[in-house]
C-alpha cells in the first residue's frame, strides 16, 4: 500500500471556461492556467504521481510544452493513471475536497465522479468528491481562485 496527497489552487478570472472534475460549470469567472486549470484533476493527479513515487503533474506536464495549451485535463488523468498501471499500481481509493467560496458544487460532484471515474478506469464508489467553502476568509474566500486536496491509496498490482 502507498498513499499520496496533492494540492493544487488557480486563480480566477474573467474570460475563462470553469471547469472541475471534467465538468464546465456555468458562472461568471473560470480558473488561469495552461491546461484547463482544472484544480480537482490536477490535486488528484498529483496525490497519485505522489503516491507511485513519480513525480508531479509540472514534471510530466510542464506550462512551457505548447502541447497541453489548454487540454483537458481529463486527457491528463487517463495518461497518469496509465503510467500507474505501467509502474504495476491499482487506485485503491481517493478522497478529493474542492475549497470554492462559489459557485455551489454539489450538484456538479455526481458528474465529476463519473468523468473522472471513467477517465481512470475505477469504480465511482473508490472516488469520493466534496466541497466546502472557508467562511469568506482567505483568497478562496475572496473568490479570488479555487484549491483543491486530494489523498489517494495505491496498491501494488501483482504480476500475473
Amino acid at each position: 500500500m502507498r498513499v499520496g496527497m496533492g494540492y493544487d489552487v488557480h486563480r480566477l478570472t474573467e474570460d475563462r471556461d470553469l471547469i472541475l472534475g471534467g465538468v464546465k460549470i456555468d458562472w461568471e469567472k473560470g480558473l488561469l492556467g495552461h491546461s484547463d486549470a482544472d484544480v480537482l484533476i490536477h490535486a488528484v493527479m498529483d496525490a497519485l504521481l505522489g503516491a507511485a513515487a513519480l513525480g508531479d503533474i509540472g514534471k510530466h506536464f510542464p506550462d512551457t510544452d505548447p502541447a497541453y495549451k489548454g487540454i483537458s485535463s481529463i486527457l491528463l488523468l487517463e495518461h497518469v493513471t496509465k503510467l500507474l498501471r505501467e509502474h504495476h499500481y491499482e487506485i485503491g481509493n481517493i478522497d478529493a475536497t474542492i475549497i470554492a467560496q462559489k459557485p455551489k458544487m454539489a450538484p456538479h460532484i455526481p458528474q465529476m465522479r463519473a468523468n473522472m471515474a471513467k477517465a481512470m478506469g475505477i469504480n465511482e464508489s473508490q472516488l469520493n468528491i466534496k466541497a466546502t467553502t472557508e467562511e469568506k476568509l482567505g483568497f478562496t474566500g475572496r473568490e479570488e481562485g479555487i484549491a483543491s486536496q486530494a489523498i489517494c491509496l495505491l496498491n501494488e498490482r501483482k504480476e500475473s
